[in-house]
């Protein structure tokens, strides 16, 4: 076979001067997106990365030499420290898994319905409910079911006092049962766009195939939305085990958790020689939180192929 001699045409000086123009032309929206992410990123940095850096130093930190020391973690994970470690991890689990349950039931049947006004209703509903918390949020069960509270006098006036029979607002029960408040719509609003993600060919395929409901749950839409429902479920617990101002004006600091333990170092109730235990626990719990969403982000991502 003949060679070829065929010799390549250079590159048309049209063309390549076209490309120089479009990619200036795409700097300055490339240097607006910069500059609109600019407060952001110094935001985050202020009030996020440097808080966090400030407390993984400080907690291999010698409060009296500067020096590294891995007393402050010890300190951190032993005795009263690791029981609130536990307390908030077991409140932590509870407030998430019954709430990530039930908020699925709630919003799996606010999806199958066919009014668009329930819908929408819920969705804002829960959005407020949500970013509803903190000290408000400790006045209103107060007033409701505290030991003077208005539906607690109901129950007196019928002849029944739940705080004789054990229960109380005031302990890890009565606070488990506030954070349902908040925890229950947060879950309405973060696994809405999974549901939604069911396609539904999907089930009247499996119907055309004979398929009964429980075998279409259990090999269709059940491994579609078991990423996704854990995911939430994982967000859920990040957001409890974080929380503080609630549990703080409700049990004034009795209940021990670690974000409240942490609260009594800020306020300056410090044993000499301890002042940087707060920080080791506050890494303790920096630690747990990045674990729990890096497999949040592993869940989502193989939930969010099904949501495309």
């Amino acid at each position: 076979m003949a060679p070829d001699t065929r010799t390549a045409l250079p590159p048309d000086p049209t063309d390549t001067a076209a490309s120089g123009k479009r990619a200036l032309a795409r700097l300055p929206r490339a240097a607006g997106a910069l500059i609109g992410l600019l407060p952001f990123a110094v935001y985050a940095g202020l009030f996020l990365a440097v808080p966090t850096i400030a407390i993984v130093i400080g907690a291999f930190q010698d409060p009296d030499d500067g020096g590294f020391t891995l007393n402050n973690l010890e300190i951190a994970f032993q005795g009263i420290y690791l029981h609130g470690f536990i307390t908030s991890i077991e409140l932590s689990v509870i407030t998430s898994v019954v709430p990530g349950v039930l908020g699925l039931v709630i919003a799996y049947a606010v999806q199958t319905s066919r009014s668009g006004a329930l819908k929408r209703a819920v969705s804002t509903a829960s959005g407020v409910f949500a970013n509803f918390g903190g000290v408000p949020l400790a006045f209103l069960f107060i007033a409701t079911i505290g030991s003077s509270g208005l539906a607690v006098d109901w129950l007196k006036g019928l002849g029944f006092n739940p705080y004789d029979h054990g229960f109380s607002l005031y302990t890890f029960s009565g606070i488990a049962l506030v954070y349902l408040y908040f925890q229950i719509p947060l879950m309405v609003l973060v696994i809405t766009p999974a549901l939604e993600g069911l396609r539904p060919a999907w089930r009247e395929a499996a119907d055309n195939l004979g398929a009964s409901g429980w075998q279409y749950w259990r090999l269709v839409g059940g491994p579609v939305l078991l990423p996704a429902f854990l995911g939430s479920v994982l967000l859920l617990f990040g957001g409890a085990f974080s929380a503080y101002a609630t549990t703080q004006a409700l049990t004034s600091g009795s209940l021990a958790i670690t974000p409240i333990q942490i609260g009594t170092f800020l306020n300056g109730n410090v044993l000499a020689g301890q002042e940087n235990v707060g920080k080791a626990l506050g890494f303790g719990m920096v630690v747990i939180i990045a674990v729990v969403m890096v497999i949040y982000s592993v869940l989502q991502r193989r939930a969010s192929k099904w949501l495309r």
